[in-house]
């Protein structure tokens, strides 16, 4: 009985596996087929969570004519590459293959014809019967020819793009394939990573040697950082540089990573609708190629190959990568930038993973000014700070560790000083408190909204800066409504406003420098470390030391014009016979005099070490 129960328990569980087996194999197994007509638009396949390859495609595609008629047949050939690009599979599993109008790469164009129906299907995208060819099995390919008929209305030039698997992980998405052109139609250029009809190859060779800052300034214009470094002989050094030849401009990229460098022609400083080259780091080789950016996103990297003379060479832990690009590039290049106008120069570097580039690990380095790139050789200037960051981070500074701090000093030690002295009616210590507090509010409020302008919103990769920011803001314009809504100095509960307004001012000012420290090393900013922090840290330390001297002599442990009112003597020689020694103790004005004298010291040697170490702030903060 037992064994009976167990064998109907394992048939079961067969019959469970059974029925779930079909679902399983159509979930791994979806696309197999070559039913791929859900990927017509982009030709990118469901291989969710991997990206299209950024490796050079190790096929050849082929077109058997470049110049057609209306209904002529075009047969179209996919295959292996001699030796493989990669060095890996000598195979491919899946294809889809598309003919597009090369003025608008969006227009699906023609129909197409079976060779081998086995390894090969038509498939009807954008409504259109035939339209496109995909595979009909996972096995392996080393080779497919169609036939591609054009249509009676065909634009005057087409363009093959095909989709290429060789796995799940690895594919490549619209391979820029052949063009081919009516009968007289002059053909624009043909670019593509393997070979096709009058295609131009993308050839990287290595140089032989590494790049040098001589002649910057006088043969070629170069960006570097930091400022004057020489990228032979400093292995951190950021280097580009760029000199006109001819019709063409050559350009010199160096830097330190593990993943890519790049640079970027921009026509303004803020990041987007950029003209981007990459230098990407695979493995033991370097990728190189043109991009563009639509705005604060990865680039779109081009399938025209605009480039020429590409070398590049890696050396303990540096990349460096050299290519020759026209001045001007012909029709259908919308996202190239001409090179005899000006532009801002981007610089930037960061990680990459099986050729696929992440965000740039710090703020580009962007060029002061825009310079012409065919223009006359400069030693150019830049910085990895925007303007407005660092005008963001001065108002901070001045507000929180100058205005802020006098403001304190001045509202808890000076009350009893100047008692008969006013300005507009008010006492001294509370015109000068409350002048300091509203300059630190208006300068807060101010440095507050420019990262707001620079970002265009929120910042998600500046951690807790900008949340202790908001709470330095709020309560910033808390304290002052406070102060106009207290209650008469001899109200019943005016104890309460005293203890409120201490706290919350105690409180903003220590949210406020933690937010400072923090900020200081944010990527839009970047001070030198250690001694940037070093520096701030010295600030504090300095306001503490001035608040503790003052808060002694006021309770009377440092009690300076006691030790004249005890006992002081005078000595005078009188010039008499008898030299008659006289003893006096000074009155009270005089020893509320000596004890204003001592506080004025304190307060003018605190204000000079501040003002000293806050301008040295300023000055790195405008220096990078």
């Amino acid at each position: 009985m037992v064994i009976y129960l167990k064998l109907m328990e394992v048939l079961m569980k067969m019959r469970i596996v059974l029925l779930l087996l079909p679902v399983c194999l159509e979930t791994v197994f979806c696309f197999s087929n070559g039913n791929v007509e859900v990927a017509c638009g982009d030709m990118t396949p469901q291989h969710d969570p991997y990206d299209p390859s950024t490796k050079n495609p190790p096929f050849i595609i082929t077109a058997d004519k470049s110049q057609f008629r209306p209904e002529d047949e075009i047969k179209v050939t996919l295959s292996m590459g001699p030796n493989g690009i990669s060095g890996t599979k000598r195979y491919f599993k899946g294809f889809l293959i598309e003919a597009r109008n090369a003025g608008n790469l969006r227009e699906i164009v023609g129909s197409f014809k079976l060779i081998n129906s086995h390894i090969s299907q038509v498939l009807q995208c954008d409504n259109k019967v035939n339209s496109a060819v995909s595979h009909t099995s996972d096995s392996h390919k080393t080779e497919v020819q169609v036939i591609w008929v054009a249509p009676p209305d065909s634009p005057s030039s087409v363009q093959f793009l095909l989709t290429v698997a060789q796995g799940y992980k690895e594919y490549w998405v619209k391979i820029p394939g052949p063009v081919v052109s009516q009968n007289g139609v002059i053909p624009p250029p043909q670019t593509t990573f393997g070979g096709s009809v009058g295609a131009k190859t993308t050839a990287f060779s290595t140089l032989s040697r590494s790049f040098t800052s001589e002649g910057c300034g006088i043969r070629k214009s170069c960006l570097r950082d930091p400022l004057g470094c020489d990228p032979q002989n400093d292995t951190a050094c950021h280097f580009l540089s760029f000199r006109a030849e001819g019709n063409s401009v050559v350009f010199e990229l160096s830097g330190p990573s593990d993943g890519y460098v790049s640079f970027a022609l921009s026509l303004d400083k803020w990041m987007g609708n950029d003209d981007v080259y990459l230098c990407i780091r695979d493995t033991d080789r370097v990728d190189i190629k043109a991009a563009f950016v639509s705005g604060r996103t990865h680039p779109e990297i081009s399938s025209e190959n605009i480039l020429k003379d590409a070398a590049w060479r890696l050396s303990d832990g540096v990349i460096q990568c050299s290519f020759r690009r026209d001045i001007h590039i012909l029709p259908g290049n919308a996202n190239r930038f001409v090179l005899d106008q000006m532009y801002y120069l981007f610089m930037a570097h960061g990680r990459a993973e099986n050729g696929l580039t992440h965000r740039h690990d710090r703020q580009p380095l962007i060029s002061t000014y825009q310079t012409v790139i065919t223009g006359p050789p400069e030693d150019l200037t830049g910085s990895r700070s925007p303007l407005l960051i660092k005008y963001h981070a001065a108002f901070m500074l001045i507000a929180w560790m100058s205005t802020v701090s006098a403001g304190v000093i001045m509202a808890r030690y000076f009350k009893p000083d100047w008692p008969e002295r006013n300005i507009l009616g008010q006492k001294i210590w509370f015109q000068l408190h409350r002048m300091l507090m509203v300059l630190t509010v208006l300068l807060t409020l101010v440095g507050f909204v420019l990262p707001f302008i620079y970002r265009g919103g929120w910042s998600k990769r500046a951690g807790i800066h900008p949340y202790l920011g908001c709470v330095v803001m709020a309560l910033a314009v808390i304290q002052p409504v406070m102060a106009l809504f207290r209650p008469a100095p001899d109200a019943s509960r005016r104890y309460i406003f005293n203890w409120m307004h201490f706290g919350t001012g105690t409180i903003v000012q220590i949210v406020a420098v933690v937010t400072i420290f923090l900020g200081i090393h944010q990527q839009a900013l970047l001070l030198p470390a250690p001694w940037s922090t070093g520096v701030l840290a010295f600030i504090v330390v300095w306001f503490v030391l001035a608040d503790l001297v003052l808060e002694v002599h006021r309770r009377g442990f440092l009690p300076i014009g006691k030790y004249f009112k005890n006992v002081k003597i005078y000595t005078e020689h009188i010039n008499s016979d008898d030299k008659e020694e006289i003893m006096f103790v000074p009155d009270e004005n005089e020893i509320s005099s000596m004890e204003s004298c001592f506080k004025n010291i304190v307060l003018a040697i605190y204000l000079f070490g501040n003002l000293g170490f806050l301008t040295l702030l300023l000055w790195t903060i405008s220096s990078v």
